[in-house]
């Protein structure tokens, strides 16, 4: 699980989750890692494992989501020949691969109770029996789990064995989410900036216009870093002059006047009636595809109507030009004016004189 990714950060949030896992480390005890999805989990394991003393023993990696229900526990703990049709030869599983190391189990709580039981009993007595074998053979292997379900709700409700859960959680690291590391967004979004610019044989950096890094710091990122990534790579990549601040982001790689429709016995009822923007998110940096304001914004606060009508404008219009690199022929076209009332919107924002 060797990754070119870093912890990049500097909120408390974050560096707090770090500094646990860091102290973890050393222990050869059972570490949950929760986060919701992008918050990094797999960097946190690699983490844990680097910092132990069985840094130089495997680093095994499963992911019980990625296989169906009847494999996974031969996947983990190996099967003889003959076992089960197909098996024509036996195998090691996970936990023979892992022995002396670390064994990652990313999406836990996806597993079967059967599965989990079996889990279990590793855990607790560090042997794992083969499918189809007589005898157990002993391992000796450090869980690190990762999920980013409730798993103590499932274990009330049944769906997740309580005795597991308490085998595992000797420590438990929760990562923030990114919407919550103050200050961070900026960081990360530099770094992989940077590191695209590099790729693309770019001889500096022109950074992001002040729109634009706007818009990412007020985003709620439900992907979180890996999402981050994504938009900051994409908009530094499709961005044609690298002297000049990248002044469009996308947000919603899927936004496009051209998407199709999905069938009606696909929609459900939560849908969203037909013209109306969707609930929540920017699809490119903040802007619905319509130019109206993205819902959630807080009317009760506005006590100066003028001076929230041109705040929007400003911030529509801004995007439009960064959309269409600055050409205004090109703006006023999608904003359906004319060149001369263009014209007029950026002088009255000022955003001419910004830009230069």
């Amino acid at each position: 699980m060797e990754r070119e990714n870093q912890f990049i950060g500097q909120s408390g949030a974050f560096l707090d989750a770090v500094e646990r896992a860091s102290r973890a480390a050393p222990m050869s005890r059972p570490v949950l890692v929760i986060g919701e999805r992008g918050t990094g989990k797999e960097l946190i394991a690699e983490r844990l494992h680097r910092l132990s003393s069985r840094w130089g023993e495997p680093l095994v990696t499963m992911n019980c989501a990625a296989l169906p229900e009847t494999l996974i526990e031969a996947e983990l703990f190996g099967h003889e020949a003959g076992a089960f049709t197909g098996a024509t030869k036996a195998r090691a599983g996970r936990f023979e691969e892992a022995d002396q190391g670390t064994l990652f189990l990313d999406e836990l709580g996806t597993l079967s109770m059967g599965a989990q039981e079996r889990l279990l009993r590793a855990v607790e007595y560090g042997e794992v029996t083969r499918i189809g074998a007589s005898r157990p053979t002993r391992v000796d292997v450090r869980i690190v789990a990762a999920t980013n379900d409730d798993l103590p709700a499932l274990a009330k409700s049944g769906e997740f064995r309580a005795d597991l859960l308490d085998r595992l959680s000797f420590e438990v690291i929760t990562l923030p989410p990114l919407r919550v590391r103050e200050g961070d967004v900026g960081v990360l979004a530099e770094y992989f900036a940077r590191r695209m610019a590099a790729e693309l044989d770019w001889h500096g950096w022109p950074g992001f216009a002040p729109h634009v890094m706007t818009q990412m710091e007020e985003y709620a990122w439900p992907g979180n870093v890996r999402e981050l990534r994504n938009v900051v790579e994409r908009a530094v990549y499709r961005w044609d002059d690298p002297e000049t601040p990248i002044s469009y982001a996308q947000f919603d790689p899927f936004e496009s006047p051209w998407k199709p429709q999905a069938p009606p016995h696909r929609s459900t009822e939560a849908a969203a009636p037909i013209g109306l923007p969707p609930a929540s998110g920017p699809t490119g940096g903040g802007i619905q595809p319509n130019g109206a304001v993205p819902p959630g914004v807080d009317f009760e606060s506005v006590d100066d109507l003028r001076a929230a009508v041109d705040s929007h404008e400003r911030a529509i219009v801004e995007h439009a030009l960064g959309k269409h690199r600055w050409n205004q022929r090109q703006t006023a076209k999608a904003l359906g004016l004319s060149y001369d009332q263009i014209r007029h919107a950026i002088k009255k924002h000022g955003l001419m004189e910004e830009s230069e």
